[in-house]
């Protein structure tokens, strides 16, 4: 096995990564399987930050065009966000991996606040972190979250972690079958190009901060893994 090519990383799921098969919420399974990757991490020794998003459950940016105002409907979805953190938790639970939630919204209940100094803290522990509540603000999506979060726990790369997509594309590889799939892109061009890969403005920040990003399908064999160890897998963002 190749050894691990980073000591701390931050990993951004989505809230589709959680569904499994199901159209809609979380599959116990689903937490399961994520869960059981990010373990074998740990045991490599790499400390391990999550940010995940809540679209499963409620995407804020579409009930705000549909019939609510901006600011309630991403209060919403920081909510969901909360769901599948606690949801992702449990998964550690049963595997008996060390996790804790750290949440940018206050809801001391079921979520420590978060804390950056607490979050370094936990992280030389090997405990893995679960970030929810996005930034904490309206119109910022989670990939912003995941870049500020990334920054904040001095992450040396950030993984994007998909479920329909093994990278970056010049255009859908669902709707064209001639797209061409990037091994490496730069910053610039992902932005100049408009590539859906996470908004402009996570991209702009990992860009100013010369953090890279890793794109990747979490559901292929191994995919993590692979990753972590910088084998050749999805598609590099850096500077060029």
């Amino acid at each position: 096995m190749s050894k691990p090519a980073y000591k701390r990383i931050l990993l951004k799921l989505s809230g589709e990564s959680l569904m499994g098969g199901q159209p809609f919420g979380v599959d116990p399974e689903a937490c399961y399987k994520i869960a059981s990757q990010i373990k074998q991490l740990i045991h490599l020794g790499v400390q391990v930050g999550v940010v995940i998003g809540g679209g499963n459950i409620f995407r804020g940016a579409g009930a705000a065009k549909a019939y609510m105002e901006r600011t309630p409907a991403d209060h919403i979805g920081m909510l969901a966000t909360l769901i599948n953190g606690i949801s992702l938790q449990q998964a550690f639970e049963r595997i008996e991996c060390d996790s804790r939630i750290m949440s940018a919204i206050s809801c001391d209940v079921m979520a420590e606040s978060y804390s950056w100094k607490n979050a370094l803290k936990y992280l030389e522990k090997n405990i893995v972190l679960i970030f929810v509540g996005g930034t904490g603000n309206p119109y910022f999506t989670t990939d912003s979250a995941a870049s500020l979060r990334a920054l904040e726990i001095q992450a040396e790369i950030l993984f994007k972690a998909t479920t329909k997509v093994d990278g970056i594309y010049d255009k859908d590889p669902v709707k064209y079958k001639n797209a061409r799939k990037f091994d490496q892109i730069s910053y610039n061009e992902v932005l100049a190009n408009q590539l859906q890969v996470m908004d402009a403005t996570a991209i702009a920040l990992c860009r100013e901060n010369r953090i890279p990003i890793r794109v990747f399908n979490l559901f292929e064999e191994n995919a993590l893994l692979n990753a972590v160890c910088n084998n050749a897998v999805g598609t590099l963002v850096r500077e060029l």
